[in-house]
This record gives C-alpha cells, structure tokens and sequence, in this order.
C-alpha cells in the first residue's frame, strides 16, 4: 500500500507553481481555481514574495492547488471520474493522509470533495482563519525535543494549546503571544523552542469563529464517501463515510492534528511508500525520522512526477484482488 501524503501550511515557497504552469492543462486548472478562490493564484505562486503567501487567506487555497495539480497529474485526483457514475474509481491500494489544510487536498482525491468543492472550502477556511487571526494576537511555536508527556505537560502549564503533534519529537504549541514567550523563556527539559512564521494560534479555541463560519459552508456541500481510504487528523482514523469526513473538516480548524497517529495508522496499514504531493519536503521529513524503511518520495517540482508515477503503476500492476471496503471510523472527536 501506498501513501499519498498532503502537506499543510507553512510547506509554501515563494515561486513553487511556476514549473507546473509549463505542463498542459495546468494553467487553465490554476485559472479556474483562481475563479472560484477570487485570488490570482498565478501571480501569486510565482512572483508574490514570502510575506504576502504567508497570510493564511493566501496560502491555503494556493496549497491546495499544487496538492491537486500534483494529483492530477498523477491521475490521483478527481480526474480519472467515471462520467455515468460521477466519482473517482475505487482504489483500495492507496490511503490518503493530509496535514490540516491538507486534509482538504486528500478528501478531494478520496472523492469526498470535487476539486471545485475543495478550492471553494479552502479559500472560505483560509479567509475564516485569518479574520479569526486578526482579532486577538497569537502565535505558534515548535518545541522540538525532550520527553513528549513532559513537553506537552509544559505547553499546557503555559496555557497553550498542543496544537499538533508531530511525531519525530516535534509538539507544535499555540496560543497567546503572552503564552508564547513565557514558554520561549522556560522550555521543556532537553527540548529548544522554535519560532514559527504562522499568523495566529490554529488548531485551538482561538479558531471557534472560523469553524461556526465554515458550518454553513458545509451545509451547502453533499459529500461523497471516501473512495480511497482516508485518513483523519483527529485521531488518525480511516473514515469511511463522506457526511463524518465533512464534519471533521469543519470540526479541524479548531481541534490538534495528530498526525503522530495518522503515522501510527499508516505503520498499522503496512505501507510500504509515501509519496508527498506538491509543495512537498516537510511530511517526508517526519516520515523518514518515524517511517523506518518505507521508501519516501517527496513531488517538489514536475521532474519528480516520473518516479511517483512509476511507483503508483508498479502497485498497480502487482495487486490483486478485489478492492477493500475502509472500515467506518466509530465516534466522533
């Protein structure tokens, strides 16, 4: 089994869409996800500098768009749709897994969410998450190291939240800026502290205004399941139904990733490859600390496609059987 992994926010790069606008076809998808985001995804992949791609109404639907440009290319995304049945075809050999804005990209590619439904969420979550950003100050901070009950034991002494965890010894703290420092000056035992250039406390309390938003954005949407077995950030769950996907979505922006359990499922899986979708780096850096002898591929520009590519077709020609049903993910976090 395969991997396909989604990265999040904070992955971007000043510059990282302008390879793919060579490939046929992708300026046109980048035109029509323009459209739907109301952003000049363009101009703002190639020549917008690090600060403006840093705003999270920015950076999200631009992350997503390189998650689905690397997905379609790959023909992961919702473009191999059988059109009498609307969906994508049934895959048991991959599972899907993002990271926070990520979880939006692989929904799309599981058949949850079409790619239009994905830009549209996307650009609603990363307005929502900036306006929620705007109205108090708040941070995030990495605290890379020591031991991980007393990391968190101290993020919480701080009055921070655990906002993600990680794996490979990396607790992500967000909160008041206040917090923030008070964490900065007193770090956890063996552990160092590490700014993170991020706008606001995501994946906290501090979000609740963006999730009641993006409800009656959901409301709208009438989710397919899962096609493909999908991963959740909340407790790294396979969930097999599109309405509980949906509602995870919505509920994310204010809960942590747990992405260290989405690794302890794909451990359980037996996957033997990851193959991180575009802007990649950071997810196949944990994968390699966490994911011992998994082979990692890691989609930074359209010269990696040939070997991801290559990789998806051996799985293909070498499986057999009928597809797995992914199980129902049983309670909700």
């Amino acid at each position: 089994m395969i991997a396909i992994l989604a990265p999040g926010q904070g992955a971007q790069t000043p510059g990282m869409l302008e390879p793919w606008l060579e490939l046929d076809g992708v300026a046109e998808q980048v035109a029509s996800f323009s459209e739907l985001a109301g952003l000049d995804l363009a101009r703002l992949g190639t020549t917008a500098d690090a600060d403006e791609i840093r705003d999270s109404a920015v950076t999200q639907p631009l992350i997503v768009t390189m998650g689905l440009i690397t997905a379609s290319q790959l023909r992961l995304a919702g473009s191999t749709v059988d059109p009498h049945e609307h969906r994508p075809t049934t895959d048991s050999n991959v599972v899907l897994a993002g990271h926070s804005i990520g979880e939006v990209t692989a929904a799309a590619i599981a058949g949850v969410l079409t790619p239009e439904q994905a830009m549209s969420f996307a650009a609603r979550r990363g307005a929502e998450m900036a306006a929620a950003c705007a109205a108090t100050p708040t941070s995030m901070v990495a605290v890379v190291g020591g031991d991980p009950d007393e990391v968190v034991a101290a993020i919480l002494a701080a009055g921070l939240t655990p906002a993600n965890r990680n794996g490979a010894g990396q607790v992500v703290a967000a909160g008041a800026v206040e917090a923030i420092a008070t964490l900065t000056d007193n770090p956890p035992p063996r552990a160092r502290v590490r700014p993170l250039q991020v706008a606001g406390a995501f994946h906290t309390s501090y979000m609740a205004s963006a999730e009641q938003n993006l409800r009656s954005v959901a409301a709208a949407l009438e989710p397919g399941d899962p096609t493909r077995t999908l991963l959740s950030n909340a407790d790294g769950a396979v969930v097999g139904d599109g309405p509980s996907v949906l509602d995870r979505l919505v509920g994310q922006v204010t809960r942590p990733v747990r992405w260290d359990l989405c690794l302890d499922t794909l451990r359980t899986l037996g996957v033997s490859a990851t193959i991180e979708l575009a802007p990649a780096g950071t997810l196949t850096g944990i994968a390699r600390r966490e994911l011992t002898g998994v082979q990692l591929i890691a989609v930074k520009t359209p010269a990696d496609l040939e070997s991801a590519q290559r990789l998806l077709d051996d799985q293909a020609a070498t499986s057999s059987g009928d597809p797995q049903v992914a199980p129902l993910a049983t309670g909700m976090s």
